[in-house]
């Protein structure tokens, strides 16, 4: 793996574990990079974030078009995507996107835009098939995706993670056909979800 590559697995997996604050001397050293190296590559921290967050969402772009390529049943394939998406941890951007960070920067928007469609139509073709409650939308689906993965850096209990899946898996039974309740309020949307 070239360093550069090396240096973003490595910040990914520390900004999950102790935040987006993390020292980058830290990152260097797991990453197996001298700091001159790391700031080679990347000249400053926000340079660095940029680079997480967009890797980030490019994987788990990839697995929302993985999930309905290898799956028939579309209900099926949101499931498969909302548990790959946890394993991606995209819950730690999060944190990421708060302080010194261009979220409107030209590459983050494509690929933003590439995920929120992949999710959309993973949305869409659940609900055409009757297996998704009709009055949800994509954002309700990001929005608890995001905050059933949200790592708590720093905090004493840290094997906490073990339980994501399973969290997950009772939102999917709480998101299929038939509902069993009436839900409070209106549906996230996406562009609600830019406006917050």
């Amino acid at each position: 793996m070239r360093n550069r590559e090396r240096i973003i697995a490595a910040a990914r997996e520390l900004f999950v574990e102790f935040g987006p604050d993390v020292a980058l001397d830290d990152v260097a050293r797991r990453a197996g990079v001298g700091n001159a190296t790391l700031y080679r590559n990347f000249p400053d921290r926000a340079a660095l974030t940029h680079e997480v967050v967009l890797a980030v969402t490019s994987r788990t772009t990839l697995r929302a078009e993985e999930a309905e390529a290898a799956e028939a049943d579309p209900f099926a394939a949101l499931s498969r995507f909302v548990h790959a998406a946890a394993d991606e941890r995209i819950g730690a951007l999060c944190p990421m996107l708060s302080g010194v960070f261009d979220r409107d920067h030209p590459d983050l928007l494509a690929e933003r835009g590439r995920l929120e469609e992949a999710v959309e139509g993973l949305v869409a073709r659940a609900q055409s098939a009757g297996r998704l409650r009709t009055d949800i939308a994509v954002g309700d689906v990001l929005v608890a995706l995001s905050q059933l993965t949200r790592p708590l850096p720093g905090i004493a209990c840290q094997g906490i993670d073990r339980f994501t899946h399973r969290h997950l898996q009772l939102f999917l039974d709480g998101l299929e056909t038939p509902a069993r309740s009436e839900l409070p309020g209106s549906a996230a949307t996406l562009e609600d979800l830019r406006r917050s």
